[in-house]
């Protein structure tokens, strides 16, 4: 079956800027769901051609931020931070990256070497061995997770012109699926050494598939899923070794903008989450809805399974975290905390924990167990749009990585307990 026709770039980005074209049916709903500042790396390439705004301007703006005075946080106040975040120890250890050579934080990447992402980071996307980080510039990073200073390891320059703002990746690290603020899909193969290579085949029709906003891959990179604007499931098959990949499905809701996407690690089921509110839960084997579930009112941001698949959880800008049992379709428990919308979620390797991330820069650590908060980590006053558990090497303890508005990637450890 091929796909949809592709649009154009300028087309894809008239569907996310009403006040450049006001001839898209998608515009006024995707931006009444997505923040501003998620478009601002992907208006600023285009408008800066188009306007030829001098570069001095840039300059003058800089000084007029450094003159406002920032409000200082009170010694009490930081007090209470580090309390209720008491499971998250603080390192304060120095090492020098392997990079450049400077003097860095242990647990940070270098603040040279990660430069290269000047602005918001949107996505990341982890394999068994390295770490792969989008933002609304135009390159791909891809970070080593099994080298103490998490160094850097490959640069994909020019990956999408105008940014990237979702990623997936197979949990074999086989496959990688990169989405462009373009429209563009590209789907990458890790070849020898850990580099990846773009699919030149890719898929059957050549041309973007600028429908498609949030993806995941199955565990073994063979099926890759996206929501689109008017609400459908997209499902392709990719196939050997040249990577042609022809659409299999095409899965209908209720037609509202599916913002979230993920598949459970056994294959069997794809989840959904939508503006709307609504989450959808399809059987793989034949494409059958069968939950819709309810609970959230306000748009889902983010869906995650289980390691086993059983639970299902799903947030976004209600605040509080849903948690359902997938063979049923009922709502278990309610995870409350959050004061902002939850940006993504993901659980660790055993199930134990789950791990969440919010507009207001926090990010927080629950126990299924006791359903509760065990951890809340709030060094960070800008988004953070990723948290995701790092791969566990034998008996070390869990930690997670954050990517943030400030275009920095961070690195905890002892992130459950105490």
């Amino acid at each position: 079956m091929s796909l949809p026709t592709a649009l154009s770039s300028a087309s894809m980005l008239s569907r996310i800027f009403p006040r450049l074209s006001l001839q898209s049916s998608h515009t006024s709903q995707l931006l009444r769901y997505t923040p501003n500042s998620l478009f601002t790396a992907a208006a600023a390439a285009p408008a800066a051609i188009a306007l030829g705004i001098p570069a001095i301007l840039s300059d003058i703006w800089d000084s007029i931020l450094r003159a406002v005075p920032k409000k200082k946080t009170s010694h009490m106040k930081k007090r209470h931070r580090q309390m209720a975040g008491k499971a998250l120890k603080d390192h304060l250890d120095l090492n020098t990256c392997s990079s450049c050579g400077q003097t860095k934080r242990a647990h940070l990447l270098c603040p040279t070497c990660v430069s290269a992402h000047p602005v918001e980071i949107f996505s990341l996307a982890l394999t068994p061995s390295q770490l792969i980080s989008c933002s609304g510039a135009s390159s791909l990073k891809v970070h080593s997770t099994t080298e103490p200073d998490f160094s850097l390891v490959q640069s994909i320059d020019g990956a999408h012109k105008i940014g990237c703002h979702h990623l997936a990746a197979s949990r074999d690290g086989t496959r990688l699926v990169s989405v462009g603020f373009g429209g563009e899909v590209k789907l990458w193969s890790s070849v020898v050494g850990g580099v990846w290579v773009v699919n030149e085949g890719g898929f059957e029709s050549k041309q973007k598939v600028s429908e498609v906003w949030a993806v995941a891959l199955s565990a073994d990179g063979e099926y890759l899923a996206g929501t689109t604007l008017d609400g459908h499931i997209k499902v392709w098959h990719v196939v050997g070794q040249d990577n042609k990949v022809s659409q299999i499905r095409d899965l209908e809701t209720k037609g509202s903008f599916g913002m979230c996407i993920d598949l459970s690690a056994d294959g069997r089921l794809t989840a959904s989450g939508h503006a709307n509110g609504n989450v959808y839960i399809f059987l793989n084997e034949t494409g059958r809805m069968i939950h819709s579930l309810s609970g959230l009112v306000s748009p889902v941001r983010a869906v995650s399974f289980s390691p086993a698949g059983k639970l299902l959880a799903a947030a976004g800008d209600s605040r509080v975290i849903q948690l359902y049992e997938t063979s049923s379709g009922e709502q278990v428990a309610t995870l409350t905390g959050h004061t902002s919308w939850i940006t993504s979620l993901d659980w660790s390797h055993t199930g134990e924990y789950l791990l969440s991330s919010a507009l207001d820069g926090k990010v927080k650590v629950w126990s299924i167990e006791r359903r509760a908060c065990v951890a809340t980590h709030s060094e960070s006053d800008v988004a953070i749009w990723s948290a995701r558990w790092l791969p566990k090497v034998g008996g070390t303890t869990e930690k997670f990585v954050t990517a943030s508005a400030k275009g920095s990637i961070t690195f905890y450890r002892e992130a459950t307990g105490g």
